[in-house]
């Protein structure tokens, strides 16, 4: 049976045949796994045993009809072992943390139903060194920097049209004309200022276009964005307001306690609301390709969290099923967050981004915004979006001032 290649190996493999500065690498498919026969892999690993670790990069024959950032590469040791480690957990990754992600994309960008167990892996020796993500914006070349991983001190993500050696602009130009289409190159700069280009995406059939008050509106104190083309979005909003979750279920939980009927009646109603609420953002996620969301309350600072959490302590099997329960659902909010482009909450509250989260060729139309109130004004602000009646399903408008900071109206 012939091997579908995916796009991520084949530009590779086009790359250092060009003479690109591309680490050695591997392209394993998922029958290789499947039938156990890593003979290539090991040839492969011991030519690297100067490499304690190498990173091993999903592979799916489909992944290039997924946005970029969708499946997971992780670092591992350079032994088999490490390598069955490294897919096995970008399968569960897929299954779990990225599921909503790939529904999503599923159900708005046409992506096919894909086959998880198909996933190969792309090894390569791991570069340590600063990520840089080039692709071309209209007619000019952009460069975002992330993360360096020699470095303690570290900057925030940012865009740029200088880079910080020509070279990169150089050889940028010079990977896109051998590619022949417009592409998105990921190169990882290495700590003796080497150059490596560790991957490439054709991004030719996605369109970078440009992109509109109310009296019903608070301003907040400030907002981060890398991006900074544009000064208005609108979104639907979900109100996440987890302290009032967290009193519900502390409700019913006394109820079950003073009623004295039946527990595992009780207990499964509860579990029903927490499943419910879950369900709830979740589908309000598949109804909505970008979305934002109202933070009153995302993590309960207070007690109310611990109080849901040990109320049933004197049934120790009913507490248990319920730490279950609140533990995993905070799992999947933190999904569901991963998912929205727009997060309005204190300032305490940052929104964690990975190079493709950061400027990646999604983020160009649509990037993140995470707009802030000061925690001392909290009580205050969060009175006042109640008072104007937002709530979940609504437009809302974000319109930043001349000053800088935002102002969100509800349409």
């Amino acid at each position: 049976m012939d091997i579908q290649i995916p796009e991520k190996a084949k530009l590779l493999e086009k790359l250092k045949q060009n003479g690109f500065n591309v680490p050695d690498f591997i392209y394993v498919p998922s029958s290789v796994f499947k039938n156990e026969n890593f003979d290539r892999l090991e040839a492969f690993l011991d030519s690297h045993r100067e490499s304690y670790k190498v990173i091993a990069r999903s592979a799916h024959p489909m992944e290039s009809e997924y946005k970029g950032g969708t499946f997971d590469s992780l670092d591992t040791y350079a032994d088999i072992g490490g390598i069955k480690y490294a897919r096995n957990k970008i399968i569960k990754l897929a299954t779990t943390a990225k599921r909503l992600s790939i529904s999503r994309q599923q159900v708005f960008n046409n992506a096919p139903e894909i086959d998880i167990e198909e996933m190969g892996v792309v090894v390569m020796p791991f570069v340590n060194g600063t990520n840089v993500m080039a692709k071309m914006i209209g007619q000019n070349w952009e460069f975002g920097y992330c993360r360096d991983r020699s470095h303690k001190f570290q900057n925030e993500p940012h865009v740029t049209e200088v880079p910080h050696d020509r070279k990169l602009l150089a050889m940028s130009r010079e990977i896109q004309k051998v590619l022949g289409f417009k592409c998105e190159i990921e190169f990882i700069i290495g700590s003796d200022g080497d150059i490596h280009v560790v991957q490439a995406k054709d991004i030719s059939d996605i369109e970078t276009l440009g992109e509109k008050d109310s009296a019903l509106s608070v301003k907040l104190d400030g907002i981060r964005r890398i991006r900074k083309r544009r000064n208005y979005r609108e979104r639907p909003v979900y109100v996440m307001d987890n302290k009032a979750f967290y009193i519900n279920v502390i409700s019913q939980c006394e109820t079950l306690v003073q009623s004295g009927g039946d527990a595992e009646e009780g207990i499964e109603r509860i579990l029903s609301f927490i499943a419910a609420y879950e369900k709830d953002f979740e589908s309000f996620a598949l109804r909505h390709q970008r979305f934002a969301v109202l933070g009153y309350c995302i993590q309960d600072a207070g007690e109310t969290y611990q109080i849901a959490n040990h109320y049933l302590d004197d049934t120790p099997e009913l507490q248990e099923v319920l730490s279950k329960a609140l533990h995993s659902n905070l799992y999947k909010i933190d999904i569901f967050l991963a998912e929205a482009d727009t997060l309005i909450a204190k300032d305490k509250f940052r929104i964690n981004l990975c190079s493709h989260d950061a400027y990646g060729i999604d983020t160009v139309r649509n990037p993140i915004w995470s707009a802030y109130w000061h925690i001392d004004r909290h009580d205050e602000i969060v009175k006042e979006f109640m008072r104007l009646g937002f709530k979940t399903g609504d437009t809302i408008g974000i319109d930043i001032n001349p000053e800088g900071l935002p102002i969100v109206s509800r349409h």
